[in-house]
């Protein structure tokens, strides 16, 4: 089991997701930009190797727009080897990584348009991490997408679309169940279509269930990947206090995390922790994970 936060550190005071305005696009900014998100990510990285945070996911933002047909820069070949040695780090410590598209990713839009942009970011996303050399336990997860009105009609789409994914999209994709679209049900049926391994989201579970309870979910989510693919990956959070239903929390809530665990035991999973204060909760749940048997000390 290895632990971990989404994109931001709020302690080390550098962001590897720098941007800036389309409209003041240049190769040469873009590639000053770049290599500034490279090195406050190798700064994430060894941050997170030094507290046992061995599962990071990588901000869409570290290459700003360059699915975007405004990007001319050749950034793979610039930071070839910058992205290779982050690779090798990450290999080297036993290390896990993800990318997570926005909302915007749809592969059942009904809009061409939107369908052609979406494989370009996914195409994007697929590109960091070969330019990394890691292995398809890295993962992009995305959502089904819209209902458009007909949920069946929409399920096909995602499962025809899919289909057609380049293979470099195909080894590392991944689909979510969401927080008020496509249960984890409609996701089984989506898997059972076309194989696709099935990330497990336990709070999205719990505000848009189909009737598993958690230790079921998680085998069944957890029998969806492949041994190549690695182990199942989790997201993990709860209802913020308060606030709207499917708000995540701000802070870690031990007892229920250890229930969590107790609950899913003894299904291996790799867990990122969607909860605002980042590092810190992440800091807290390695401490809570390491009474556990399934968890993994860094490497190397």
């Amino acid at each position: 089991m290895k632990i971990g936060y989404p994109c931001i550190n709020r302690s080390i005071g550098c962001s590897s997701g720098r941007t800036f305005r389309l409209a003041s696009y240049s190769d040469e900014r873009l590639e000053e930009t770049v290599r500034e998100n490279l090195r406050c990510l190798q700064e994430i990285l060894r941050f997170n190797l030094g507290a046992c945070i061995l599962f990071f996911r990588i901000t869409s933002d570290l290459i700003p727009f360059a699915s975007h047909p405004v990007c001319t820069a050749a950034w793979q070949e610039t930071f070839a080897g910058t992205l290779r040695d982050i690779g090798r780090f990450i290999g080297e410590h036993g290390m896990r990584i993800s990318m997570h598209p926005d909302q915007f990713v749809l592969i059942n839009a009904k809009d061409p348009g939107i369908l052609e942009r979406s494989i370009a970011e996914l195409r994007y996303h697929a590109a960091v991490l070969d330019a990394m050399h890691l292995d398809r336990t890295a993962k992009i997860q995305i959502h089904v997408g819209g209902v458009y009105g007909d949920r069946e009609a929409s399920i096909e789409r995602f499962c025809s679309e899919y289909s057609r994914l380049d293979e470099s999209i195909l080894r590392r994709l991944v689909v979510e169940n969401d927080d008020s679209r496509y249960t984890l049900a409609d996701c089984l049926r989506i898997h059972e279509e076309t194989g696709i391994p099935l990330l497990f989201d336990a709070f999205h579970h719990e505000v848009n269930p189909s009737g598993e309870g958690v230790a079921e979910a998680v085998d069944l989510c957890a029998a969806t990947w492949r041994p190549e693919d690695g182990i199942l990956m989790t997201d993990y959070s709860t209802q913020l206090p308060g606030g709207r239903k499917g708000s995540h929390a701000e802070n870690l809530d031990g007892a229920r995390f250890r229930e969590f665990l107790a609950a899913t035991a003894p299904t291996d999973m790799d867990i990122m922790l969607e909860i605002k204060d980042k590092e810190k909760s992440a800091l807290r749940a390695v401490g809570i994970a390491r009474r556990d048997g399934r968890f993994r000390p860094p490497a190397g």
